[in-house]
């Protein structure tokens, strides 16, 4: 077998292979080993169940590299996170059992059974869940006498679930969009090469030309579930293919040289396009509903961009409009290319996916706030005081009662900006005191975290027009960001200047950086960089998006410079407003 084979077979695989799948198991046990030998108050509680914790991933992995070697017993896969469950039970028993640190490794295996296409497993994820958690208590053959054990060993495994429910959703939509991205690759490559050859053979004689021509033609006409839309410079149609005819209700011989491009546009849009585009004072558009379909094109830069078309019988329907130059053979501007994709069902999809998020928050709230309520009343009971260890497995539950609190409050804010229901309360904020304020607040952590936390700020007054508690919470989210991902001993500087009519705050990090080809998916939610899985870094790429809104909300740009293994800068530019001191 060549070498090029066994990558195949064990990574480069379109479906991950079980060896792949295993090794952040494999991966995040090691990491927990060395960390409780290592770590000053982390220990081996009991020796004999971590070791058989360890082994048991062992024999997981060893089954991974088995089922990876014989794809025919890529069925049976399943056996393995079901082994991880059980082993990180045992090792979470043999490092402090409710107390262990390391409970957070049960999300591993759990995302594994999540991924999976049928459904079904969902169940199975909570079960192995709430066995894991509840090992102490299954090995005693006892019940759990605290209430905190009670709600971990069965409110939690609800939670795993419904996430992997999530997850399962969304992995298998992904791969519905694989799918259909690869049919429209390949049907792509077949037309780019069917185009080359006859390309070629334009060259000997017009016979070609007029035969190429007919294939042109004839792909046109095949593409049926998008519209092919072809303009001269002025925006008169004279391409109109079947998928024009489906998606808009007219015939070729009603559209083509009767009918403009902008004629089937909401006008409101195109006027609103029109002022984004800002044209020079002193520049005539002749036709300016065409010009803010096609400025970019025009320019030389092909645009993909939602518009509303409207159909002929005036009913309306949401598209995704790719607009690309047409050119002669000295490169000159012939006409526009308008290819059309119908999103209306993509656009429920996730109109129906950011209501189920936000109800699920919202149903999330209520019972984190009872807890968290009942967990003050058994703090401040002077009439049943707690004892020391109790005090400490009630801040235990506190801290990630909050932590989950504000996971939930996260996913709700996500929601709103995809539904577009959140709003600013803008009024003249100083930069500066919302900014020193975060820095205030992020000190505790860098300072615990040894990452040395720097500011430079100009002298000037940056006055922008904000919502100072949006402003800040953007600004936390970059700070606390800065410092997660940058190691001991390193540096984050925050920086705050003005230029021109912008006010930017730079936030840098000397931490692990971001590869280049993950740089466009940043901002996307629940996106997280490979640097950061790979070294553990909790999180779940929520903190980007959120503060991509809410920049966007106040007008403003959020770029991103980074390099691996060097560090990472975000830059946060506003629109100023003028200010005395």
């Amino acid at each position: 077998m060549t070498v090029k084979e066994l990558l195949n077979r064990f990574i480069l695989v379109d479906t991950p292979s079980p060896l792949l799948k295993q090794a952040p198991t494999t991966l995040a046990l090691l990491a927990a080993v060395v960390i409780t030998i290592f770590v000053p108050g982390l220990e081996f509680t009991d020796e004999a169940a971590a070791a058989g914790g360890i082994w048991g991933v062992i024999f997981a992995t060893v089954l991974a590299v088995v089922f990876t070697s014989s794809p025919k017993l890529d069925r049976l896969a399943l056996i393995i996170p079901c082994v991880d469950l059980l082993a990180i039970g045992f090792f979470r028993l043999g490092t402090g059992a409710s107390a262990s640190v390391f409970a957070s490794l049960i999300i591993l295996p759990v995302i594994w059974i999540a991924v999976t296409p049928q459904r079904r497993y969902i169940l199975l994820a909570a079960i192995g869940t709430s066995i894991a958690l509840m090992m102490p208590f299954i090995l005693g053959a006892t019940l759990p006498e605290e209430p905190g054990d009670w709600v971990r060993g069965v409110f939690t495994p609800v939670v795993f679930a419904i996430a992997a429910a999530i997850v399962n959703e969304m992995s298998r939509q992904g791969r519905v969009q694989i799918t259909a991205i690869r049919a429209l690759a390949e049907e792509r490559d077949l037309m780019l090469r069917g185009a080359v050859d006859y390309t070629n053979r334009l060259r000997d004689n017009e016979e070609r030309l007029q035969s190429a021509d007919r294939l042109t033609r004839s792909v046109l006409d095949a593409v049926t579930e998008q519209s092919v839309i072809g303009t001269d410079v002025t925006g008169l149609v004279d391409v109109w293919n079947p998928g024009a005819e489906r998606m808009l209700g007219l015939a070729a011989a009603e559209a083509q040289g009767k009918r403009y491009m902008h004629e089937f546009h909401v006008i409101d849009e195109l006027l609103e396009r029109s002022k984004e585009l800002n044209y020079p004072p002193g520049e005539t558009v002749l036709n300016p509903g065409f010009s803010a379909l096609v400025e970019s094109a025009r320019l030389g830069q092909p645009e993909v961009r939602q518009w509303t078309y409207v159909r002929a019988d005036a009913t309306e329907v949401s598209v995704e409009v790719a607009v690309t130059r047409r050119v002669d053979d000295n490169l000159k501007t012939v006409g526009y290319i308008f290819v059309a994709t119908d999103v209306t069902q993509a656009l429920e999809v996730s109109r129906l996916k950011d209501e189920f998020v936000g109800l699920i928050s919202h149903e999330l709230r209520t019972p984190l706030s009872s807890i968290l309520g009942y967990l003050e009343l058994m703090r401040d009971d002077e009439d049943n005081p707690l004892n020391e260890e109790q005090l400490q497995y009630l801040g235990v539950a506190e801290r990630n009662a909050y932590r989950l609190l504000r996971l939930v409050g996260d996913l709700l804010f996500t929601a709103q900006v995809g539904s577009s229901s959140f709003s600013i309360d803008a009024v003249d904020v100083d930069v500066a005191p919302v900014l020193r304020a975060s820095v205030e607040s992020a000190t505790p952590v860098a300072v615990a975290g040894d990452v040395e936390l720097r500011t430079s700020f100009a002298d000037e007054v940056a006055m922008v027009s904000a919502d100072a508690v949006r402003l800040g919470q953007a600004c936390d989210n970059l700070i606390s960001n800065a410092i997660k991902f940058t190691p001991r001993g390193g540096t984050v500087t925050v920086s705050l200047a003005t230029e021109a009519d912008k006010v930017v705050i730079t936030i840098t990090d000397t931490g692990m950086g971001i590869p280049a080809d993950e740089l466009d998916q940043l901002f996307a939610r629940f996106f997280r960089a490979s640097t950061a899985t790979r070294a553990a870094v909790p999180g779940v790429g929520l903190g980007l998006s959120i503060t991509k809104a809410i920049v966007t909300a106040h007008n403003g740009e959020l770029d991103v410079v980074s390099e691996v293994g060097v560090g990472t800068s975000f830059i946060v530019r506003l629109p100023a407003q003028r200010a005395e001191r």
